[in-house]
């Protein structure tokens, strides 16, 4: 299983030293990845009829793509995910032209994650339609595909279309697609169009039913199930041996990848999240480490 770290977003967004750090923590320590979350704007909890959502106009993001660009030159090893972009609320041939040039300043170490969204604000803001973002999402992953590995795409979809158009330069080697969601139509998707899944899970247990399922529409679509990556998200609660201990139950359910978040648990400072990412890390390579 290949455990990654999750950007803090809203502790260290806006702080150019302070990412570094965290991210090269992330890379010293060992972690393989780092993976970042999506959100352009945020609605404003008071608005006429109200904002539920767990994100608001408070709560600073950090583009994923400037980040990754950020981080590429003080960097190595680490690899970079997208966690997830909300794709349908932006325009398809610039997302494919910025996980191009992510994936080449950063010499191939990109995953890009998408998912279609809940906040129907940021959509109205950014001038697309809420209400067919999972009908576009297919035709974006399809038209992606073909712009990261076709010299010149023709292209004429019900959302997009491309007149003889293509991308330069394109990624060396084709950038994996992920996909976030838990809705059963997003777990057939998955299963027919996807090369991993960010369940949003707390608990191991719920784990096996869900995949069962994605595996089913793969098999149905012709692919080969064991080609898609399940990635969860582990919160750690600073708690050392609940912590190592929900991994290995993740690991035991067919998590092939795992995030490592920090966030929340009254950490604030950039020193506190190192602390949290190095402290697992630790914990876990000792416990995982063969014996000699």
């Amino acid at each position: 299983m290949r455990i990654g770290v999750v950007f803090p977003h809203a502790d260290l967004s806006g702080e150019p030293i302070a990412i570094r750090a965290h991210a090269q923590a992330a890379e010293d320590a060992g972690y393989t990845h780092y993976l970042a979350y999506d959100h352009v704007l945020g609605a404003q909890r008071d608005r006429p009829g109200g904002f539920t959502g767990p994100y608001d106009s408070d709560t600073p993001f950090t583009d994923p793509f400037v980040l990754f660009s950020h981080l590429a030159g003080f960097t190595s090893r680490l690899e970079f995910v997208t966690g997830v972009i909300v794709l349908p609320q932006r325009q398809t041939a610039l997302v494919a032209k910025q996980a191009a040039d992510v994936a080449l300043l950063s010499n191939g170490r990109l995953g890009l994650g998408v998912g279609i969204g809940w906040n129907a604000v940021e959509y109205e803001a950014l001038g697309q339609d809420f209400h067919t973002r999972g009908r576009r999402l297919e035709e974006q992953v399809i038209l992606l595909r073909r712009l990261f590995t076709e010299q010149v795409v023709d292209f004429e979809g019900r959302f997009d279309r491309i007149p003889l158009a293509g991308l330069a330069p394109r990624p060396r080697a084709p950038i994996p697609i992920w996909m976030g969601g838990h809705a059963d139509t997003v777990l057939d998707r998955v299963g027919r169009l996807a090369d991993g899944w960010f369940p949003l899970l707390r608990d191991p247990s719920d784990l096996p039913e869900r995949v069962e399922r994605i595996h089913a529409a793969a098999v149905a679509a012709g692919r080969d199930p064991a080609t898609i990556g399940i990635g969860p998200t582990l919160r750690l609660t600073g708690d050392l041996s609940f912590d190592v201990a929900r991994a290995w139950a993740w690991q035991q359910v067919g998590a092939t990848h795992l995030n490592v978040s920090s966030i929340g648990a009254e950490r604030r400072m950039p020193a506190d999240h190192i602390d949290a990412l190095e402290d697992f890390k630790e914990r876990w390579d000792q416990e995982t480490r063969s014996p000699a």
